[in-house]
């Protein structure tokens, strides 16, 4: 059971991830770069070979999933959408610190949305589902929902996803070391550099 991996995937560039705006529950589609980087996805991802995929529900991962090769595959799961950032949806942070100086998500949190603590119990329900299957598993989904995600594989609590910086259309790997729930790779970016 220890010798399977988890390959998380975050969605390709979006119009509003390029613009560093936060984009939660909004559901908009790859930039034109993001298509191209969900593409190069299909070449890495062949050396595995995957029992399962899961996806989150919203456009950007499942255009993603599709592009990488894997969308006839692949399984929707509510639980692995993207923070719910509430009034600050589509604001960057440069906004909201002009109406609330030294904010940081990850301590000060969103109005009318979702508390990291919400977050941290959807990712450890992705994380219990996904130790039922056999097998590699890979999941598409969103760049702090998997911050949450890695921390929570390793024990962490939900607010130190904020040590794991996510690049978009990157690949990170899941397993474990002696039975201990490890962090394998994080946020490999070579197969964009590569193009």
């Amino acid at each position: 059971m220890t010798d399977w991996q988890t390959v998380l995937i975050r969605h390709g560039e979006t119009e509003w991830s390029r613009e560093g705006r936060h984009t939660g529950w909004t559901d908009i589609p790859l930039s034109p770069t993001g298509r191209v980087q969900a593409e190069a996805l299909a070449a890495p991802l062949a050396n595995w070979s995957f029992s399962t995929v899961l996806c989150s529900p919203l456009e950007r991962a499942r255009e993603t999933c599709a592009l990488a090769g894997y969308s006839a595959a692949a399984v929707p799961v509510d639980s692995l959408r993207e923070w719910g950032y509430g009034t600050y949806e589509g604001r960057t942070t440069t906004e909201i610190q002009a109406e609330r100086p030294g904010w940081v998500i990850w301590k000060d949190g969103v109005v009318g949305g979702e508390t990291v603590d919400d977050v941290g119990r959807r990712a450890d329900a992705a994380i219990a589902a996904r130790r039922e299957i056999d097998g590699d598993v890979a999941i598409f989904a969103h760049g702090h929902l998997l911050h949450i995600l890695g921390a929570r594989w390793i024990g962490l609590e939900p607010i130190w996803g904020r040590a794991l910086s996510l690049s978009t259309a990157s690949i990170s790997v899941l397993g474990f070391e002696h039975g201990i729930p490890v962090i394998a790779r994080w946020n490999d970016t070579s197969h964009l550099r590569e193009r």
